[in-house]
């Protein structure tokens, strides 16, 4: 079998693999169908609404990412994963049973999207660790660029079929098959090999551990449990580690600004190109092409670096602004697949050098805090970007978030360049100084003596003196701390001589 699919081999992750993709299908057909339900039904083409609706979705996920990383990091996540998809399911249901029936309303919406945040802030974390589990260390970045190939052929397929289904029967049966997708990946879960999977240590001793491999305690060792089992853990985690900090960086911008394409895309086939639901969804699909072909990548690519992250971003930001600036749909949506492969590029790449940086005993709350910046950023960017469309047009919208992501790889990469540079000068003054000492050290051993042609030569070790027995001087005895008087050393005192405490027998 090929590099790009190693973690195929596994059968565990194999059987996730497929309920995920199936999963995965229904997760956008249901994002596609929620957008034009408020976008068309609900309201007359409010931008406004449709981010409120998405931010609603992903807000639970910033405000719950350190609860939510906690509990992924201290029961089973199997368990976890299959509580978190039934509930999913059991949402979506309740969402197409009411368009279907005529009563669904916005805050309807609102409430169900808000609902699905929680559930959802709950089983990212627990995902992202649970690969972990699966698959060993030198095949967890094939696994997470293969579990975001699965995730974006989901977007390749999902937004198609969305579009063709809304079109036929209307958004209720879209969310209907959503609520049956779930079941394959509890099917998946349920028929794991329990024995196969590698449970991750749950417990750190040092968060300022910074070469990624932590350390475990006993169990009978509750000493890291109490100092760092709390929901700060990932936090102090983090916050010591500069190259962490510059990652979710870039990703919060990013995901705020400029990861907003549910909502663009809509505005744009809506309000520019006057299309309809089969051509929104169309959109989807398209862009999936270029994010599939970067996800296939990202699994051959072993070890990424955020070198790697920084580029990525460059290179979105000026797809997005050359694909914001297209006269025609046609040539928008052609303009979409560098856009799709250039921040796919940016999520995995960044996914996986947090992962594989990670203290194990930590990674669930390490991903937590990633999910709440890259995804929680959407309350705040996705209506502002809808206002954005209202007030300047549905142009701007992608415009904003391509000067954004620009800049911050501007601003990424010279920090980048500063570090290498500080690095390397750290490292030339070291050489320095063992140099240095080097040359003392043979000053040292070659002054003094001269041999008989007139050469310095080596000084020859001083003799050790013979030993003389006459001229032994007896062993001085330290004093105790605290002397204890009793009726021998009173007399001793009188003669006007020392005794010493008898020693206990």
């Amino acid at each position: 079998m090929k590099p790009m699919f190693t973690a195929l081999r596994i059968p565990n992750y194999r059987l996730w693999a497929t309920g995920a993709l199936v999963s995965n299908t229904g997760t956008w057909m249901q994002r596609v169908a929620q957008d034009w339900l408020v976008l068309t039904v609900l309201t007359n083409n409010s931008g406004v609404a449709t981010g409120v609706t998405t931010g609603l979705q992903f807000g639970p996920i910033a405000l719950l990412a350190p609860v939510a990383g906690t509990v992924a990091d201290r029961v089973d996540r199997r368990r976890l994963l299959m509580v978190t998809q039934a509930l999913s399911g059991v949402l979506a249901g309740v969402l197409g049973v009411l368009v279907v029936t005529g009563t669904a309303r916005l805050w309807h919406v609102y409430v169900l999207a808000g609902l699905l945040g929680v559930v959802a802030a709950f089983d990212a974390p627990a995902r992202h660790a649970f690969v972990s589990e699966m698959v060993p260390p030198e095949a967890l970045s094939n696994a997470v660029g293969l579990n975001s190939a699965s995730f974006h052929a989901g977007r390749l397929i999902g937004p198609g079929v969305a579009g063709l289904l809304i079109h036929w029967l209307g958004t209720g049966p879209v969310f209907l098959l959503n609520a049956v997708s779930f079941g394959a990946v509890l099917l998946s879960l349920r028929g794991m090999d329990l024995r196969a999977l590698q449970p991750l240590p749950r417990t750190l001793r040092d968060p300022g551990d910074t070469t990624g491999t932590g350390g475990t305690t006993g169990a009978g060792d509750t000493t890291g449990i109490r100092r760092y089992g709390s929901v700060m853990a990932g936090l102090t985690y983090v916050r010591r580690r500069p190259d962490l900090v510059l990652l979710l960086s870039v990703v919060g911008m990013v995901g705020t600004f400029g990861l907003n394409f549910q909502l663009t895309t809509a505005l744009m086939a809506r309000t520019v190109f006057d299309k309809g639901a089969g051509e929104y969804g169309l959109l989807g699909s398209i862009m999936a092409i270029g994010s599939l072909g970067g996800a296939l990548l990202a699994a051959r690519r072993e070890r990424p670096t955020p070198a790697l992250v920084v580029s990525a971003t460059a290179a979105f930001g000026l797809a997005s602004l050359a694909a914001a600036l297209m006269p025609s749909y046609t040539t928008f949506a052609v303009a979409l697949v560098p856009v799709g492969l250039s921040a796919l590029t940016v999520m995995t790449a960044a996914n996986a050098t947090v992962q594989l940086s990670t203290a194990p005993e930590l990674r669930g709350r390490v991903m937590a805090l990633y999910g709440a910046i890259f995804m929680g950023g959407t309350p705040v960017g996705a209506p502002l970007v809808g206002w954005v469309g209202e007030h300047f047009g549905a142009r701007w919208t992608i415009l904003l978030g391509g000067g954004v992501s620009l800049a911050t790889a501007v601003v990424a990469a010279a920090w980048l360049i500063v570090r290498d540079r500080r690095a390397s000068a750290c490292s030339a003054d070291a050489e320095g100084l063992r140099e240095e000492a080097v040359s003392h050290e043979g000053d040292d051993v070659q002054e003094g003596v001269r041999d008989d042609e007139g050469h310095d030569a080596a000084r020859a070790p001083e003799p050790l003196p013979e030993h003389d027995p006459h001229h032994d001087v007896p062993e001085e005895r330290p004093e105790p701390l605290v002397e204890v008087v009793g009726p021998a050393q009173e007399r001793a005192r009188h003669e006007n001589r020392a005794v010493r405490p008898a020693e206990s027998s």
